[in-house]
Formats: C-alpha cells, structure tokens, sequence
C-alpha cells in the first residue's frame, strides 16, 4: 500500500498503517502534517481517512537546470520557450494557527514554490505554496527584482491558488501560458519549476504513467490526477507540465520512496477552479454524492440484491443526511449508472481507449447545482432520479487555511471543535498518537443538522476551580445543563445564559464536570490573566454575534415601517 504526501505546508495524512511509500507536496518548506485516503467508495463527499501517510520527499535524482540544458536540442518542437519566460519563483511568508492554544499563531516561516503566468495577467500555483499566508512576492525568470503578488482565489481542495500581480512593469515580457488536456499514457511531459538544490529556473521530463483519481494531499480530496516519471521536488509546487507547447498541468505532490514518480493536477480540475472564480467570483468546492458504496463483485451478493448477469453496479452502504440525495437514494440501493455512464461492479467507468476509472470522477467534476441522472435498483426493479450536486461539508472540517481556530474558555475550561489540523498537532504519527476515539468519529461522523459540529473539551488550564477535572480533557462535550448542544456558539450561549446555582457538563463516556457557575465565573477572569489570554472568546464567534445584531436591528426597522 503506497503511502501519499503533500509537498505543501499543510499538508495531511490518516494514517492507520505506516507503508513503505509516501507522497508529498512540492514547495520547498517544513514537513507536512498527513492525511491518508480511502477507496473509491468513501470519497463520494466524506472525508478521507485510511491506512495512508504523507510526508516531504526530496528526490535523490539531481534536476536539470537552464545553464546546462539545450533548450533546442532537448525540445526540438520548441514547446519549453514560452514556459521559461512565464514560470516565476513564489517567496512566501506565513504563519499557521496554534491548534492547541488557539488563542496564539505559530511563528512566521518563510518558503518557496513555482506558478505559470495564465490569461488576463494571473498566475496559478498551488494552494500550499500560499497557504495562510503574510505576504507573498513573485520574481520572473532572469530578474533580480520581487514584485509583491496578492491571492485573488484560493481552492484547497483542488491545491490551485490564483495571484495577480498589479505592478505593469512585472508583466512586460511574460505570455500566458494556454491550457492543454490530459495527455495519453507514454506521452512526454516537461515540467518546469525552481525546486531546492539551487536558485534559477529547472526542467525535468518525464513520461505519463497513469491516469486515475489520487488523494490530494493539501486538502484531503479525492481528484483525478495524473502519475508522471518525472524527477518532482520540494519547491516544484505550482510550476506547469507542459506538452506540445501547452500546459497539461501543475506540478503538487509526488511518492516518497519511490523514484521519480511525480503527480500533476491536470487540466478538467484545473479549469473547474478557474471557472468558479470567473463565474461566481470565489471557488466554490467539487461535488460529493454524500454515498459510502460497496463493490459487488461478489455472485452471491448479486444475487441477494436480485441483480442479473447484465446488470452492473455498486451497493449503497450509507446515505449521509442534509445531502440533497438523501431525499432519493436509500441503503442497499444499487447504483448502477450515474448520467447515463454505466458504473460496473468495481465502481469503474470507462475512460478513453481502454482505460477505466473510479465513477468518482464523473460526480466531483460537476458543478454546484447541476444535476445528474442516476439510476439505481431497488428491490429488483430500476428506478431514474435527477439529483442537484453540490459540495458535501463533513462533520469534522478537513483543513480551515486562511482563519484562526475557534474556542471558547469557561473556568480554566477551553472548549473547541475538533478538526484534523487540531488532530496534527500529534505530529506526523497523529492517527496512532492521538485519542482513538476522536479519530475514529472524525472519519465515520456526518453533520445531522445545519451548523453542527464536533465539540471536545481541549484542555484544562489548571485553577482551584476546576482542579480534578484535568484528566477529563479531550472528551466530546454533549450536553450543558441536560441541553444537548449543537456547536461551540450554542455551548457558549447555554453557558452565559445559565440561571442555575450549579452548572453541568456532560462529556463522553459518561463522564461529568460540574461547577459552582458564580464561583466559576469569578474564577474565568483570574485564570485568563494567569495564563496571559486576552480574550475568553475566538474572534469568529465574536464576530458571529455581531452580524446577528445586525440582523436583528435590520428586521426591527422593517417591522416598524
């Protein structure tokens, strides 16, 4: 079992098993946090989460760079000219959220990646090269000056980011790039970047491997990608793939302990990202089913679901609620074709010239709100729906770039919603180090109702008043004072708004914290200024409060109307 890692900052893995391989994102920068990837079955819009790991790889073969490289000589159709003058070096400075004192950030560190200049003066890179990001500079081929570059768009699902660059004497000289499609298997493929082991711009070519969906690293999707040959290192991120004088796609993450085996994001992912800026002004994510499914490749199971030998498919197994095909498909359905394409019994589809791959692909390149045909068995007979997709949000949040954690501090208390990067903080064995069942509930937990989410009591910020409770932390917060709670803002109001002598908190396992609620409140100060916290509240749920004043008064002023 190959093990994938990001060569991205954020990157992630759920792991169960280490293996002997793993793949990793391209940017040069500190080692990754991992997240693994299930099969075809689980990525219908669930997070990933399996036996797989990711962490940075540095190819041990050496690149090619410009000053030894016969452009003419070793691209006799001219395809690599353009692409020199158009691929930038990125410097980023970021900083990444303290999942484990949320009230505080990580210090400032500072990394390199690729991008290739595109139409209407933008340049695509990868998520992770940009990701909670301070400032970011660009520089072009054969220039010593850094122009300041700011992030129009950002898809981390996807690992595509989009910058502008405003400066016009930056673009004088460039051309963009024009987008391809996927290449066939044994095509020849260059990619260009300027990954560690020097400072100018590197090529390295490869042949197309394979063609399939992949874990993406970054964001823990599951997304077509395709497997190159080619020597791919740590600051390769976001720099093209080219064919034919074309861009076939962007250098993100290649296989640990394996040699030269690379992963681009190719063109149908890229264009989706790019069409959702454009369209709509902001990416907006790939659609999910909201399915788990199950391979029927077994007679009798075919059998028991009355299925004859023309009829091919894979079994529903779980049906995730609040998605917009929970009102149509049940367990144990048999989905059998999805718009029209017959899904065969290892949940393949057909794929170029005798090529398959996972049905997967035919959901997550819809668009948001399209619909698609799907025809499933039931009970023996064949039933026709028309569903609208959209993206599937899961209970636990695969990544949160871009914004502070959420937490609220009641008496020494600090309560937070659980999400994998607050699991990270456990370090690159975060799968076997941190609590099983926090672990095994972010992976099989789908939100029930709007806004839920996932509550656990962090830690216990040691005080006369909570002293005993501090063995209680990392347990699911259930209920306050017998009200079951739906997410950390609705906590946070039970507690503030708690008329009794005594408040209650009951956690998982069956395990209570109860506390004198005056005394507590008294003590929530003190331990604030002890521990050198300058809010009890993140700056998200402060925030939240205002726009619903602001709600508020709005409906006010119509009623009085």
């Amino acid at each position: 079992m190959a093990l994938f890692r990001s060569l991205g900052r954020a990157s992630r893995a759920a792991a169960a098993r280490l293996s002997k391989n793993s793949v990793r994102s391209c940017s040069s920068q500190a080692p990754p946090r991992i997240l693994g990837s299930r099969r075809f079955c689980d990525a219908l819009g669930r997070p990933s989460g399996s036996r797989h790991s990711c962490r940075h790889f540095c190819s041990a073969v050496p690149p090619i760079f410009l000053e030894d490289l016969d452009v003419e000589r070793r691209d006799p159709q001219g395809g690599l000219d353009a692409a020199l003058n158009s691929v930038v070096k990125i410097f980023t400075v970021s900083s990444s959220p303290n999942y484990v004192l949320p009230w505080q950030k990580k210090p400032l560190r500072e990394l390199t990646g690729s991008g290739f200049a595109i139409a209407d003066r933008r340049i695509l890179t990868n998520a992770h090269v940009v990701a909670d990001h301070s400032y970011v500079m660009v520089r072009k081929h054969g220039s010593a000056v850094k122009f300041r570059a700011k992030v129009q768009a950002v898809g981390h699902e996807c690992d595509l980011a989009l910058l502008r660059v405003d400066d016009d004497d930056f673009w004088e000289g460039i051309e963009p790039l024009e987008l391809g499609d996927i290449p066939f298997l044994q095509d020849s493929v260059a990619t260009v970047g300027y990954p560690q082991g020097g400072d100018n711009i590197c090529v390295t070519r490869g042949v197309v491997s394979r063609v399939e969906p992949v874990q993406y690293i970054h964001g823990g999707s599951h997304l077509i990608a395709i497997q190159i040959d080619a020597a791919v290192n740590p600051g390769n991120s976001g720099g093209p793939a080219m064919y034919n004088n074309t861009v076939v796609g962007v250098v993100f993450q290649n296989l640990s302990n394996a040699e030269n085996v690379g992963y681009i994001i190719p063109v149908p992912v890229i264009k989706h990202f790019l069409s959702d800026v454009e369209e709509r002004g902001r990416y907006i994510g790939f659609c999910g089913l909201g399915l788990v499914c199950q391979s029927t490749e077994n007679k009798q199971l075919r059998d028991h679901l009355k299925m004859d030998s023309k009829k091919t498919g894979v079994l529903v197994s779980k049906v995730y609620p609040l998605t917009e095909v929970s009102n149509y498909i049940k367990k144990d359905d048999v989905l059998l074709a999805f718009d029209g394409v017959l899904i065969a019994n290892d949940g393949s589809v057909t794929f170029r010239n005798r090529e398959r791959i996972s049905f997967v692909h035919l959901v997550t390149m819809k668009r948001e709100g399209e619909s698609a045909a799907l025809r499933v068995l039931r009970d023996g007979k064949e039933i026709n729906f028309n569903v609208k997709l959209a993206p599937v949000k899961p209970l636990v949040p695969n990544h949160q770039f871009e914004r502070l954690p959420s937490y609220y501090i009641f008496a020494g208390l600090v309560f937070v919603p659980l999400t994998l990067p607050y699991l990270h903080e456990y370090g690159d064995d975060w799968y076997n180090a941190s609590p099983r069942r926090l672990c095994d509930r972010t992976f099989s937990k789908m939100p029930k109702k709007p806004g839920e989410q996932f509550v656990i009591m962090s830690q216990v910020l040691i005080d006369d008043i909570n002293a005993g409770y501090e063995r209680l932390a990392e347990l699911q917060v259930k209920q306050v004072n017998g009200e079951k709670i739906v997410n950390l803002q609705h906590l946070r109001r039970l507690v503030e708004g708690c008329k009794e002598p005594y408040i209650r908190f009951d956690l998982d396992d069956g395990r209570v914290i109860v506390l004198k609620y005056e005394s507590a409140k008294e003590a929530s100060l003190r331990i604030l200024q002890n521990h050198r916290i300058s809010s009890a509240v993140s700056t998200d749920l402060l925030e939240a409060d205002k726009e619903e004043e602001s709600s508020d008064d709005a409906e006010k002023e119509v009623g009085t109307l």
